[in-house]
């Protein structure tokens, strides 16, 4: 026999009923069943917890520390169904993101803050990653949901819809450029780029477009975070691309003018990528309801394309 929590709420009632009649009667359990129950159970402990009269049963020395054990084992079982309900509800839990540089600076902070606010015992891991990577790391399930901007989509990946944004060229107010209020990327490459870190994917989509144009891309520094580009592009050190909001946050203290960058790749659609909604904790779906406009997702978009290698991604 096991010492399982049933013999234990029967021991209590037993020695709370004062007889083993009255707890049957209040279990609606046969007295035999009980009284068996209570035997095996001192068998299985090897110790008398009971001493029965014609007045009833009262608990021995060992019976009564039986009895206080079995409350704090009691109460500590339903504390560990309540703590696990909040976890089955999303009133706890621990959610894994991965997010692009331009989600971080631009979307995520309000909506997380947001969302923890009416939850605040779920625990959020936020990392920041390129575009590049944030899908494969979700297929790996490294991070359970992660936010970029799609180019490429790979298999065993959803995408769902999150947020659109505009990107914009920065310059000194000394650039030769600094007067006019936007440009085609044909009309920047003969000037010097601050890009971001190495591996970024805004950095390999001017390349790219460049490259399309037969011309080159200039990237003269890579900085690692939208401050330190603006600083260096308010030197003249270069140019930027940055999403517009962030560049006009900077322009607000610093000696730089934003370029509208007439290019159609220059309006992203950024997206929240999972590996399948179903497979989500509550708490991390209850999360991506959130930011997807709170609706499920089960139409979110699987790609049948390859899985071994990185995809191709805006950062």
């Amino acid at each position: 026999m096991s010492l399982d929590p049933k013999s234990l709420r029967l021991f209590i009632l037993v020695i709370k009923s004062g007889t083993i009649t009255a707890a049957a009667k209040n279990e609606h359990i046969a007295a035999a069943a009980i009284s068996r129950r209570l035997s095996n159970l001192e068998d299985h402990l090897g110790v008398p917890l009971v001493a029965r009269s014609n007045k009833g049963i009262k608990p021995t020395a060992a019976g009564q520390a039986l009895l206080n054990i079995s409350h704090r084992i009691l109460n500590d079982l339903d504390s560990i169904k309540t703590q696990m309900l909040d976890y089955a509800t999303g009133m706890k839990g621990y959610v894994r993101i991965f997010a692009n540089i331009s989600a971080i600076n631009q979307f995520l902070p309000s909506e997380l803050s947001s969302f923890l606010s009416d939850n605040p015992l779920v625990q959020i891991d936020l990392e920041e990653h390129t575009s590049t990577t944030i899908a494969q790391s979700i297929a790996d399930n490294n991070a359970d949901i992660g936010v970029l901007v799609a180019d490429d989509p790979i298999a065993g990946v959803e995408y769902l819809p999150y947020k659109e944004d505009d990107l914009v060229v920065i310059v000194a107010k000394s650039h030769p450029l600094a007067r006019r209020s936007s440009v085609r990327l044909e009309q920047t490459l003969g000037f010097d780029y601050v890009g971001l870190p190495p591996g970024s994917q805004l950095n390999l989509q001017l390349t790219r477009a460049a490259h399309d144009l037969g011309r080159h891309w200039r990237c003269r520094f890579q900085v690692p975070s939208y401050d330190a580009l603006c600083l260096m592009v308010e030197s003249n050190l270069g140019m930027g691309v940055l999403p517009k909001r962030i560049a006009a946050s900077y322009a607000k203290t610093l000696r730089i003018r934003m370029l509208d960058l007439n290019e159609p790749w220059a309006h992203r659609k950024l997206q929240v990528c999972i590996r399948s909604y179903d497979s989500l904790s509550t708490a991390a779906r209850l999360l991506v309801n959130r930011m997807t406009s709170g609706e499920a997702p089960p139409h979110a978009a699987k790609s049948p394309l390859r899985t071994n290698s990185l995809p191709r991604r805006l950062l």
